[in-house]
């Protein structure tokens, strides 16, 4: 085993423990970024111009009628910028356009003694605009061929001889919705000039690493005269990786301009309007199965709704591009993808950023064909795993090294799920049943852990120990609630040996660790424990030879543990305490900067091929649910979900995340309804869902009335921290078990064999039209489909264009 992975005696990693601000959290007591405003004298507000159209050239901006409205300090526009005036890494989101993009578009800041006086300012602020036409849906932007950014070719194999020996082919097509981040503290900064002259600027970000950059650029200062902390955030889910510099930015500009520290935040609905969603997908495919059903060849085109900029568009389409294969060996792939420009607001990064776009379409296609080719949907996934040993690469030509652990936790699930005996019981209820039915469906996943782009898999950390042995540990990833911070104590705790309560964890701050990556890709806990393990080495080192020197012993025979110090074979013990003191007063270092890089990895963008994750992270899910006949209101009965985190830090952390994103992906499979404003009147492109009321999350009702989950045991990855796995983003797709099982519902509904076009997200309203679908019999089944027929799909939100056809049976 590596020394990365090797478990000293006594670990704290491992153990359950609650996150480290647990108590604040349920007190009310912990800080935010706009709490910090209080603590701030002299702090003045920020508050957004807005224009309520879909895109337009602005032939006038006047703002001396805010400068009229008491309170109102400064207006900030493109002409106080004194460096770039760009808010992106794309150079493609001026931070004051002169071109309205989205409806909602800032193109002006008021600054304010208080809230109010800003918000009535910044009405105050007259803009006139040469309206140009806008494309507001991904389909608008296909049929205009309007597209941005880089168009991929993930090829493998002979596509064209795959389909030749293919018994059954099918084509379609299928557009999906994007998904509102929601996190429960929006967009917020707050910045101020220091008595140095230096800009310290608090934010709710994941990266600020590059909040800082953008802020150096913007100000035209170099990095070093800024400096970005992140105390924590309430919710960031890839929401926060790039969307927060150009806010921080403007809070930045206005404190440099006026002196005075700025304050910045969204109310809920500016949050909703201006700030980037998880991309919505349209993906045409055809696919070829042999005689049994596995899978002969795919063909695919994906195209991302990026918005009206590029933001992070690129590598969550190639993201989604080297996901959809999901758990199934493709020999013969074709998959081309792009980019849709659309004058909506520029879509971002979010909980597995392209991962499940990629992986739903495939999942959908599985779905859609399964009665089609006569198999149980569980069995055609089975069927189309990968398979240990057998020197199957990816799409994109990536080992599958652990393929067996597909299929364990797909068999554990069916074992402890008790699969068999419930289905049975399942069609006793739908035959009893007319108008009420039920159905249980088994999906996996195998999702590529490290950044596609491999120089961001690098992290750094800072550990210091003072003389009384207390030890405060910086680290440059950021904590959002997912127990990140709570896992890099207990890996601090473990590699020094001592108890947890030695261990502090300081803000996120870049004066303390540079040149950090986001807080994304599920990477948090491996590069930064990475590195805090390599700082907490470098330090128990030295003090291993001080104890040596005191105990009488040779430096490799002496064992922290505890927090006490012993030799091999000798009863002498030197307490942490003592020792660190001894270490100081021989003058030995305690302090230590940790760095660690991810090796073995290798990516071409330009031919789309290499090995860019350091591994798969395995789960999988099974959902039975019950659905009315009468409304498509629908129960998630049960969920039973076996996931690998390999062997976990911090279970209680993990559990909950696998619960979490297995919420969250529910939500966007089935409830969370973007609609914009798609008509030619005056609001088109507006946002219609602008607030929780017209915004469905999840909440107690959706929640599974059985919730089983289970890590895999004697799971350890080689080569990562203490043999642990990534947890953040895989559970999202879990919940694919859920949509699938409302399909199958609906099927029910009908005579055996339909095939059931169901759109996504599948609210009660989609669910219902499916059910009337197959209800008249234009599902299309098993035997009716091989001429081609086409059948016609409803849609709520997301589009189903059912074109899933036979096209010929050879």
């Amino acid at each position: 085993m590596s020394q990365l992975s090797e478990l000293p005696e006594k670990p704290v990693v491992g153990v359950s423990m609650p996150h480290e601000s647990a108590t604040l959290h349920v007190t009310g007591t912990a800080l935010y970024t706009d709490d910090l405003i209080h603590r701030t004298k002299d702090v003045l507000h920020a508050y957004p111009v807005q224009v309520m159209k879909a895109h337009g050239r602005i032939t006038r901006l006047n703002t001396g009628p805010a400068l009229d409205v008491p309170g109102v300090v400064r207006v900030l526009t493109g002409a106080d910028v004194p460096g770039v005036n760009d808010a992106g890494m794309k150079h493609d989101e001026p931070l004051f356009p002169d071109e309205v993009m989205f409806h909602g578009h800032a193109v002006a800041w008021v600054l304010g003694e208080t809230l109010e006086a800003a918000r009535l300012g910044a009405a105050a602020v007259e803009v006139e605009l040469d309206e140009q036409p806008s494309l507001v849906t991904v389909q608008d932007a296909i049929a205009a061929g309007s597209f941005h950014g880089a168009r991929p070719l993930m090829e493998t194999g002979d596509v064209e001889a795959g389909f030749a020996e293919s018994a059954h082919v099918f084509t379609g097509e299928f557009t999906f919705a994007g998904q509102e981040h929601f996190y429960l503290e929006t967009h917020a900064a707050l910045a101020q000039v220091d008595e140095n002259g230096q800009m310290f600027i608090q934010s709710s970000t994941q990266h600020p690493s590059e909040t800082q950059e953008i802020v150096s650029h913007v100000l035209g200062v170099p990095s070093h005269e800024i400096t970005v902390q992140c105390l924590r955030m309430g919710g960031g889910f890839g929401g926060k990786e790039m969307q927060p510099h150009g806010f921080a930015a403007i809070a930045a500009l206005g404190a440099k301009l006026t002196g005075r520290p700025v304050r910045f935040r969204l109310n809920r609905t500016q949050d909703l309007t201006m700030s980037g969603k998880r991309h919505g997908f349209n993906a045409t495919w055809k696919i070829g199965f042999d005689a049994e059903g596995r899978i002969q060849a795919l063909d695919a085109t994906l195209t991302a709704d990026g918005g009206w900029s590029l933001d992070l568009s690129e590598p969550v389409l190639a993201r989604a591009l080297c996901h959809i294969d999901n758990t199934y060996w493709i020999p013969n792939a074709r998959v081309a993808g792009r980019i849709a420009k659309t004058n909506t607001v520029s879509n971002t990064a979010f909980r597995g950023f392209g991962g499940p776009q990629g992986m739903i379409v495939i999942e959908d296609i599985l779905g859609r064909v399964a009665p089609k080719l006569g198999l149980d949907p569980m069995e055609l996934r089975e069927r189309n795993f990968y398979q240990p040993g057998q020197g199957q690469t990816t799409p994109y030509g990536q080992p599958v090294t652990q393929a067996d652990r597909i299929l364990a936790v797909w068999r554990q699930v069916q074992d402890d799920a008790h699969i068999a005996d419930r289905k049975r019981e399942i069609a006793a209820f739908n035959a009893a049943h007319p108008n009420t039915k039920r159905a249980l469906a088994l999906t996996g996943l195998k999702f590529g852990i490290s950044f596609n782009l491999t120089a961001f898999n690098q992290g750094g950390a800072l550990v210091l120990i003072y003389k009384d042995g207390s030890v405060l540990i910086n680290h440059g990833g950021t904590e959002m609630g997912q127990g990140l911070h709570t896992k890099m104590m207990q890996v601090a705790a473990t590699t020094l040996g001592i108890p947890l309560h030695k261990v502090r964890l300081a803000p996120t701050r870049t004066d303390k660790v540079p040149n950090t990556s986001a807080t994304a890709a599920s990477s948090g806990a491996d590069l930064n424990g990475g590195a805090i393990k390599n700082a907490c080495e470098q330090l128990r080192e030295r003090l291993l030879q001080v104890a040596a020197t005191k105990l009488g012993a040779n430096a490799s025979d002496v064992r922290i543990v505890e927090g006490v110090a012993r030799a091999l074979g000798s009863d002498a013990e030197l307490a942490w305490d003592d020792l660190v003191r001894t270490a100081y007063f021989q003058r030995v270092q305690l302090s230590a900067a940790g760095y660690y890089r991810t090796e073995g990895l290798h990516w071409d963008a330009k031919t789309f091929r290499g090995s860019p994750f350091k591994y798969f992270a395995n789960g999988a899910a099974a959902t039975e649910v019950e659905v009315d006949g009468f409304t498509g209101a629908y129960r998630i009965r049960r969920v039973d979900i076996v996931h690998d985190v390999g062997d976990s830090l911090s279970p209680m952390i993990d559990i909950g995340q696998v619960e979490g994103g297995f919420v969250q992906g529910a939500g966007w499979l089935t409830l969370e309804d973007l609609r914009w404003d798609t008509s030619e009147g005056p609001h088109r492109g507006r946002l219609q869902t602008q607030a929780a009321s017209t915004y469905k999350l999840p909440s107690f009702s959706e929640m599974p009335e059985e919730f089983n989950v289970t890590l895999l045991e004697n799971a350890t990855e080689e080569g990562a921290v203490y043999g642990s796995k990534a947890v953040g983003e895989p559970p999202l797709m879990l919940a694919f078990s859920v949509r699938e099982a409302l399909r199958q519902a609906a099927a029910a509904f009908g005579p055996g064999g339909a095939s059931v076009e169901l759109a996504s997200p599948a609210t009660p309203e989609a669910v219902y039209w499916a059910i009337q679908a197959v209800r008249r019999g234009e599902a299309s089944r098993n035997g009716r489909a091989r001429n081609g027929i086409a059948v016609n799909g409803h849609a709520a939100g997301g589009q189903v264009r059912a074109d899933a056809e036979v096209l010929s049976g050879a």
